[in-house]
């Protein structure tokens, strides 16, 4: 696409960006380049629990097609014939990495992306609504925005669904449909904002359009049927 091409594009998305009745966001790699602390929070649970295991780079970017921080440890774990972990001890060991997690956040080392904080007060401004529709959890939410946001946080989202509120993790749209039975909108109401091919998948499969903005991880997966691809959210002034 010439220079000319992509403002006239990039212009045409702004306008629907703006008169849509709600935006609703992601959180991991789209408010915040989190997963390098998750990884690192990951590899701290293990230490902590005893376990000889260490995600790398290329092992945690393979296990992020897995959906869910408890699934993922039971995909790693499943690599052996005999898998070491119940599912007790999977929850335990996803607890300590939560608290990991959320002490490293606390260090103030992630913070949210360029276009993110533009972007919100441009819809607290037009009176767009905003929610919140992620795979990661509750008490991960709070670590990140109570910080980057501030302790009133919440006040800001009609809806914030996370993925133990629903049966099915993305690519599934379940988190998607939730948003919008709480917000009573129907999908061509509202506009996505995504990082990742299973957030556009499960947003697409809800039938809300998707703006996605490429994060570290998932840079190169495949966005042919987004609204908008950007570097980050500062590329596109709403």
């Amino acid at each position: 696409m010439n220079e000319a091409l992509a403002v006239i594009r990039s212009a045409g998305m702004r306008d629907i960006i703006a008169s849509a009745h709600a935006l609703i966001f992601d959180v991991d790699g789209t408010l915040a380049e989190t997963e390098e602390v998750h990884r690192r929070a990951f590899n701290e649970a293990f230490a902590e629990a005893g376990l000889d295991w260490f995600w790398d780079q290329v092992t945690y970017a393979r296990l992020l097609r897995v959906a869910g921080g408890k699934e993922r440890i039971r995909a790693f774990d499943q690599r052996n014939a005999v898998p070491m972990l119940t599912f007790a001890e999977i929850a335990d060991l996803h607890r300590i990495k939560t608290a990991r997690y959320a002490a490293l956040i606390a260090s103030g080392g992630c913070p949210l992306r360029p276009g993110v904080r533009a972007w919100l007060a441009g819809a607290r401004s037009r009176g767009q609504r905003l929610a919140i529709a992620t795979t990661t959890s509750h008490g991960n939410i709070d670590a990140l925005l109570s910080i980057s946001l501030g302790l009133d946080w919440a006040d800001q989202f009609e809806a914030i669904v996370a993925g133990d509120d629903v049966p099915r993790k993305k690519p599934a749209p379940d988190v998607y449909t939730e948003v919008l039975t709480r917000l009573g909108l129907g999908p061509a109401d509202c506009v996505a904002i995504e990082d990742s091919g299973n957030g556009l998948a499960a947003a697409a499969r809800a039938g809300i359009p998707v703006v996605i903005t490429r994060s570290t991880y998932f840079s190169d997966d495949d966005f042919t049927e987004a609204l908008l691809v950007v570097d980050d959210l500062s590329d596109i002034d709403t």
